[in-house]
C-alpha cells in the first residue's frame, strides 16, 4: 500500500427497478413474499459488491433495496469530504422510502462498514427492523494484509494530513477467488488518483485517510449504542479475512444484548465475502436466518 495526494467534484444515490441499470447506482428489486432486505455496501465500495446476494435473495421472494452511500461514485475529492453521518443518512433515507411503500418485515445486511451502519439502523428503529446480518464487520483494520504502519494512521486523524493522504489497496484486495482478483488487479494496478472510471464496478483503489477517520468516529458511536442493540443479529466472516480479523465479529457478538445471535465463520474466503468463493454460502445462511422472522412484523 502507498500514500498519495488528490482533488475533485459530484454525488448520487438513486433507486432502480431495472436490474440492468448502471452498476454504480443504488437499485431496488421488487419481491413477492412481503419482506424487504436492505443491503448496504462498504466504505469506498459499490452496490455492485452486493449484487449476487441481491439476486439470490430476490429469487426467494424478498424485495431488495441497495442504496449507494453518499458521494460514492463521485471523484475522490468529493468522496474524501464525506462523513459517516452522510453515509448513514443515505441508509436512513432508503429505509424511510421502503417503509413508505412496504409494511412487511424489514431486514438489513451490510458489508464491512456497511455492517456497522446496519447496526446503527437496527438500534434507531429497533421496533421496525426484524433482524440484521453483519458481513465482515469492520471496527478496526487488523487483517493479515494490513501494513505495519497502520498504527500511525491515528496520528493523521487529528491533523490536516488526513485531508491529503491516501493509501492504495494491494493484492489480494479482499478477494481469494483468483479470476475475480485478476480482474480487480487489472484496474487497481494502473489506476491513478484522478481515475475513478472503474470505481462503479470495483470500488475505489485509493482510500482517503479522512474516511478512515470517519470510520473511527463511527466506531466510537457504535461502541456507545452496542449494548442497546436487541434485534436478532447474524455475523458472517472469513476466518482468514485479510482486512479485519474475526475479533471484530467477536466484539460485536459479545457486546450486543440480542437474545438471538449467531456467528458463521467461512473457511475459503477473504474480506469481500459477498463476491468471493463462498458467496453462495453467505446468501444461503442469510436467507435461512431472515426466514425465521418473516412472521414477526
Amino acid at each position: 500500500m502507498s500514500m498519495k495526494f488528490s482533488f475533485s467534484v459530484n454525488n448520487a444515490l438513486t433507486a432502480e427497478t431495472n436490474d440492468a441499470a448502471a452498476i454504480g447506482n443504488g437499485f431496488f428489486m421488487p419481491g413477492d413474499n412481503g419482506a424487504t432486505i436492505m443491503l448496504i455496501h462498504g466504505l469506498t465500495g459499490t452496490p455492485n459488491e452486493m449484487r449476487f446476494l441481491a439476486k439470490y435473495l430476490n429469487k426467494r421472494g424478498y424485495s431488495i433495496a441497495c442504496p449507494r452511500l453518499a458521494n460514492h461514485g463521485s471523484p475522490l475529492g468529493v468522496l474524501k469530504k464525506t462523513t459517516w453521518q452522510d453515509c448513514y443518512q443515505s441508509v436512513r433515507e432508503a429505509y424511510q422510502k421502503i417503509r413508505s411503500n412496504h409494511s412487511g418485515p424489514l431486514y438489513a445486511a451490510g458489508l464491512s462498514m456497511g455492517a456497522l451502519l446496519a447496526i446503527v439502523l437496527a438500534e434507531e428503529y429497533s421496533r421496525e427492523v426484524a433482524a440484521i446480518s453483519c458481513l465482515s464487520p469492520t471496527l478496526f483494520y487488523d487483517g493479515w494484509n494490513i501494513p505495519w504502519y497502520r498504527c500511525f494512521w491515528p496520528i493523521c486523524y487529528f491533523t490536516p494530513l488526513k485531508h491529503f493522504l491516501y493509501f492504495k489497496e494491494e493484492p489480494p484486495y479482499g478477494i481469494k477467488n483468483k479470476a475475480l482478483q485478476k480482474r480487480v488487479h487489472k484496474y487497481y494496478s494502473s489506476a491513478t488518483l484522478d481515475d475513478n472510471a472503474g470505481a462503479a464496478e470495483y470500488g475505489y483503489p485509493y482510500y482517503p485517510v479522512s474516511l478512515l477517520y470517519q470510520l473511527y468516529l463511527l466506531v466510537k458511536h457504535l461502541k456507545k449504542i452496542l449494548p442497546t442493540v436487541s434485534v436478532p443479529v447474524q455475523l458472517i466472516q472469513a476466518q482468514n479475512d485479510d482486512i479485519t480479523s474475526v475479533k471484530n465479529s467477536t466484539i460485536i457478538y459479545e457486546g450486543i444484548s440480542s437474545k438471538i445471535k449467531e456467528m458463521v465463520l467461512l473457511d475459503n474466503s477473504y474480506h469481500v465475502i459477498t463476491a468471493d468463493q463462498e458467496r453462495s454460502t453467505v446468501a444461503h445462511r442469510m436467507n435461512d436466518f431472515f426466514t425465521r422472522f418473516n412472521h414477526i412484523l
